[in-house]
């Protein structure tokens, strides 16, 4: 069974899904950093790139969205049609963000406009009905599948969400007809509206946690805010009355996340090695084009063989490397360097151990294969800023690159700047380095600078500053008369 807990601040929400007592998702949501995933506006298009089948739409933010002119349309449409016949500069259209900004990327943006229920996502501009994958009764796919026909409105899809599994046809139909209602309005607002803006805003944090979360494999739901726990509770007594005694106010004195050591575990996300419980570790290293992952044994040792060491130590660290992902909300390509396995149907078992595992995550993963260098492939669909660009910023000291110049590499940029200026003129007054003093231990303990006053005939003096930046350093002309 899960537990849902929800830890909300005026400038932050926290929620965090437990599952047998273990920490398996969260996702933070802050007020100065609003998602715009789900968001439909209306925006004219600023720039059509003909040889992308693209174009720029502006949607009133800060940077431009991005569209595919494909997006919605089946593949024969697109190749037999020239982009420009369809959207040209200066057109107003009404798109959806499926993708928020992320770097120096704008937001991504589709005309396949879908509108998420409790059990249906409606799609107003695509003719395609769909049953979620995790419904895997195929007698009650056919049902559900039979049901979602007679209720798609002509012209239109209908996805079957996980949730709907068992419902009857009743609860479907209003779901049904409150998107049918949603889309009508959206409608209506844009034909009153000039491009660029806002048509429709996507839910917050905890309606979409409610919407797609909260059913009944959820043994309770605590909120540690009574005004957002009454808010809770009502929309549950309309989506689903029989879980409404599952919503409950968390009043004790301990924080709602420390009470169950959560501080800790999100502190832990942070980090770039995780230890396994056997002793092995696994490193994340993300880079622009994708993540990279790396499996050690480290103190494991095992008590059978090397295979069935590296085996086992694989399948631990597939379990936690499915984890972190979710947590992290890791997107786009994924490689991992698993530990070698010279039999096949050791690396079969994983790949299909990691297929199972990956069908828990509520974000579309797919294990693609074990390369010819025995690294797996893995991909999953990147929409949000993750939990690492919420809560970190690029370090100022080493501006993002996870390391600095070591003293000495400094002490020897600094003896080589001074040989330059005593090519250009001689300081006879001599000089004054002023330098962290990591640095200045450096030049002290290998004499750098006292050999290069024999060299050069000249007086060198070390001023250490806490305040400089290990990488920095300042050469001053005659500073000792002083």
């Amino acid at each position: 069974m899960k537990t849902i807990l929800v830890n909300t601040v005026p400038e932050e929400t926290r929620v965090a899904v437990l599952e047998d007592g273990g920490l398996q998702a969260l996702e933070v949501e802050r007020a100065t950093h609003s998602h715009l995933v789900g968001n439909i506006y209306k925006g004219y298009v600023q720039n059509v790139l003909p040889g992308m089948q693209a174009a720029f739409v502006d949607i009133g933010g800060e940077k431009n969205a991005f569209l595919y002119v494909g997006d919605g349309l089946p593949k024969e449409a697109v190749k037999s049609m020239n982009p420009n016949e369809r959207i040209h500069i200066g057109q107003q259209l009404s798109v959806q963000i499926v993708k928020d900004a992320i770097g120096t990327k704008g937001p991504r943006a589709t005309m396949h406009i879908s509108l998420p229920g409790r059990h249906l996502v409606l799609m107003p501009t695509s003719a395609y009905i769909g049953i979620s994958r995790r419904i895997e009764d195929e007698a009650e796919r056919e049902r559900l599948h039979g049901i979602a026909e007679k209720l798609c409105p002509p012209g239109m899809g209908l996805i079957v969400r996980t949730v709907a599994e068992g419902q009857e046809e009743e609860v479907l139909k209003a779901d049904a007809e409150y998107l049918l209602r949603l889309w009508e309005s959206i409608q209506a607002r844009c034909k009153l509206s000039k491009a660029p803006c806002l048509l429709y805003r996507d839910a917050d944090l905890i309606i979409r946690i409610v919407r797609d979360a909260f059913a009944a494999d959820v043994e309770a739901m605590l909120i540690d805010d009574s005004a957002v726990c009454q808010r809770v509770r009502e929309l549950v007594q309309y989506l689903s009355p029989g879980l409404v005694d599952r919503v409950k106010l968390y009043e004790e004195r301990a924080p709602l996340f420390r009470k169950y050591h959560l501080d800790e575990e999100i502190e832990k996300m942070g980090a770039r090695e995780i230890e396994l419980k056997s002793g092995g570790s696994i490193v994340i290293d993300k880079t622009e084009a994708l993540t990279a992952i790396d499996v050690n044994t480290g103190k494991y040792v095992g008590n059978s063989n090397l295979a069935e060491t590296a085996y086992r130590t694989n399948l631990e660290a597939a379990e936690e490397i499915l984890r972190q992902v979710r947590l992290r909300d890791i997107g786009g390509i994924i490689i991992i360097d698993f530990i070698d396995m010279e039999e096949a149907r050791q690396k079969e078992a994983l790949l299909e151990y990691m297929r199972d595992q990956a069908r828990q995550d509520r974000t579309k993963t797919n294990i693609v294969d074990i390369t010819s260098l025995g690294l797996v492939e893995m991909t999953r669909k990147k929409s949000r800023q993750n939990f690492e660009s919420i809560l970190y910023s690029e370090c100022p000291c080493c501006h993002g690159r996870g390391r600095i110049e070591s003293p000495e590499t400094v002490s020897i940029n600094i003896s080589r700047d001074i040989r330059c200026m005593e090519q250009t003129s001689h300081a006879r007054s001599g000089y004054e380095v002023e330098v962290h003093p990591q640095v200045a231990g450096e030049l002290e303990r290998n004499k750098v600078l006292e050999r290069l006053e024999r060299e050069l005939g000249t007086v060198i003096r070390i001023v250490p500053k806490k305040e400089l930046h290990p990488e920095g350093y300042s050469i001053l002309l005659g500073s000792l008369s002083s």
